[in-house]
């Protein structure tokens, strides 16, 4: 789930973990099995949604498998009631950036650009993950847009390891969509993730000055999401205080998945593919 770098979660009444000098926390093996766990259950839910998805259904009817499902596991959706928010999975179409609330009046259509954003906690902890799902058959466009979605997120995936910054990764992911001619959304950002479902640090999708170039540890978990769109970066939220779209309803995509530091690279948590 993206959301501003200022709304953080409430904190957490457990056992405080170990943390950085900068207050990021450090995932014990015992912490990370169970985050391996919590990001499983997200990864099958996604995977399910994807093969699910067809048109005529609504985004409220991908809701209500999520919520089912998740509980089905043995989890809790992250999202529902996270400062209010009113649904298990973010559900936006098209121009809809991030944060899309499902509804029963939103009706998926041949030709959609779908995001799906979905969290669980599980026995303490979070993970979180995002997909873009083409609905049928797209424009060429729509679908450039997905492909390089996709490949930005792996893009900044490929600079995790011990001993990089976050820099690396805002780089990586930065070069990448300016080299395919489109444009980051910099009004959001990636996160820590575990205990909260928002933690420190912010993962920026971009270089900027005004995100500390903290250097990764091993046990650090992040959500990466980078979030593009056709034309400007410019995003506004609509009067539902929730649903972010493109200032010039322009077509965005996002992929996000939840990574693990570890000494030589990464582990992605919530890989759809192991499941």
């Amino acid at each position: 789930m993206n959301i501003l770098s200022h709304l953080l979660s409430q904190p957490a009444q457990d056992k405080p973990q170990k943390r950085s000098r900068r207050g990021i926390e450090i995932k014990s093996p015992r912490e990370v099995e169970i985050m391996r766990q919590s990001a499983r259950i997200v990864a099958t839910v996604l995977k399910e949604i994807s093969e699910l998805v067809q048109p005529g259904m609504t985004t409220a009817d991908l809701d209500a498998h999520a919520e089912k499902r998740i509980r089905e596991m043995g989890a809790v959706p992250s999202f529902k009631g996270y400062h209010g928010f009113p649904g298990s999975i973010c559900s936006s179409i098209n121009n809809e950036v991030v944060h899309g609330i499902p509804s029963h009046k939103k009706v998926i259509r041949a030709g959609d650009v779908l995001k799906v954003d979905t969290g669980a906690y599980y026995q303490g902890f979070h993970g979180d993950s995002c997909i873009t799902i083409a609905v049928g058959e797209v424009t060429p466009q729509a679908a450039k847009l997905i492909r390089v979605a996709e490949e930005t997120l792996y893009k900044g995936i490929e600079q995790v390891k011990a001993g990089n910054c976050l820099l690396d990764i805002a780089g990586a992911i930065e070069d990448h969509v300016k080299a395919n001619g489109l444009s980051v959304v910099e009004d959001f950002t990636g996160h820590g993730v575990g205990r909260n479902l928002h933690e420190e640090p912010s993962v920026f999708n971009f270089r900027t000055r005004d995100m500390p170039n903290v250097k990764l540890r091993a046990g650090m978990t992040l959500a990466i999401e980078p979030i593009l769109n056709q034309g400007s970066k410019f995003t506004r939220t609509l009067s539902d205080r929730w649903t972010a779209v493109t200032v010039d309803n322009s077509l965005s995509a996002q992929f996000e998945h939840t990574v693990l530091v570890t000494e030589t690279g990464y582990e992605i948590l919530t890989d759809r593919s192991k499941v």
